[in-house]
């Protein structure tokens, strides 16, 4: 099988606990991918709500170093450019793409958007669920900001850049305040569907058909609390009641995989990264066509990348 996931704390792990993205009790391992190919893994950077300025600079560059090293004569390749994702996609390697998880990163300096492209960030959330520079996450209730005027112009300068907005994590505020000012497609890499599990994280069917209908991605993220309301329960087969729901919804070239690896507990008759096989088979007995599985298990996310990354190999 082939996989684009635009979601996983890998990486984040693999710098924090002094370990690395080979290990094989993370949910992910690049030691047992060898069945999924082509594979494109997105490494996030967490930065946690308390983290700011240079404590937030120091821990990006600490993970983006980290990932350097380690897959440094590898066939694991950074994908820098479109060329990059292409020959990963034609050849069935294994390609990785470095995102952050939290405008905090920024350190409240816009400059640092171009510093993050330059080291090859193509996606980065606004926030985490706290308050950033840029705005609220969904966890503020109080006030629940928008975009800040700083958070506005941050949108504006990482669509010059090529990196890609995602909404996951933010305040309803925020994102109707994104869905006004972009220009560009917009992505929700790891939301599910408030009709399925009406939790705060997850999309409301308006939001959904927001994105949609503005050509971005929605990635089904695996944590067992955005899928079932009674997490305890929360199996594979809720990850297929969420696509149906947002297929129902027009959500065929729309929907692609937000695991959340690493970043969150997942179904219990679930592993991690080799379970993604069994989930596969699992949509197959639920009567989805090969055709449709490989555009939400690859094809689509790998297209929204390539409609929306401004490289090409004469810029690297």
């Amino acid at each position: 099988m082939k996989l684009f996931d635009l979601h996983c704390d890998t990486l984040y792990r693999a710098f924090t606990e002094n370990r690395s993205i080979f290990e094989d009790d993370f949910h992910i391992s690049f030691r047992k991918t060898k069945n999924i190919k082509p594979y494109i893994q997105c490494l996030a950077v967490w930065i946690p709500d308390e983290y700011r300025g240079q404590r937030a600079e120091q821990l990006f560059n600490g993970c983006a170093d980290l990932l350097g090293k380690q897959i440094a004569g590898t066939n694991i390749v950074l994908c820098k450019c479109k060329d990059d994702m292409r020959k990963i996609a034609d050849n069935g390697g294994t390609g990785v793409i470095l995102t952050v998880e939290s405008g905090a990163v920024l350190a409240g300096k816009i400059e640092n958007i171009k510093r993050l492209a330059d080291r090859h960030v193509k996606m980065m959330t606004l926030t985490w669920n706290g308050t950033n520079e840029l705005g609220d996450g969904v966890g503020i209730e109080k006030h629940n900001r928008g975009l800040s005027d700083f958070g506005k112009r941050c949108v504006k300068e990482m669509e010059k850049y090529h990196i890609i907005v995602d909404v996951s994590h933010a305040s309803e505020k925020m994102f109707y305040d994104v869905a006004e000012i972009a220009e560009k497609p917009f992505a929700a890499s790891h939301s599910n569907a408030k009709e399925v599990c009406p939790h705060q994280r997850n999309l409301s069917d308006e939001q959904f058909e927001i994105i949609k209908q503005n050509g971005g991605i929605v990635g089904l993220n695996f944590c067992k609390d955005f899928l079932n309301k009674n997490k305890t329960n929360a199996k594979m087969y809720d990850i297929i009641r969420t696509t149906e729901h947002f297929m129902s919804l027009g959500g065929e070239k729309t929907v692609a995989v937000g695991a959340d690896f690493d970043g969150a507990e997942i179904p219990c008759d679930m592993k991690g990264i080799e379970s993604m096989e069994s989930l596969y088979e699992l949509f197959l007995q639920h009567h989805y066509s090969e055709t449709l599985l490989d555009d939400i298990f690859f094809n689509n996310a790998y297209r929204f990348f390539l409609r929306n990354d401004g490289s090409d190999h004469n810029d690297q």
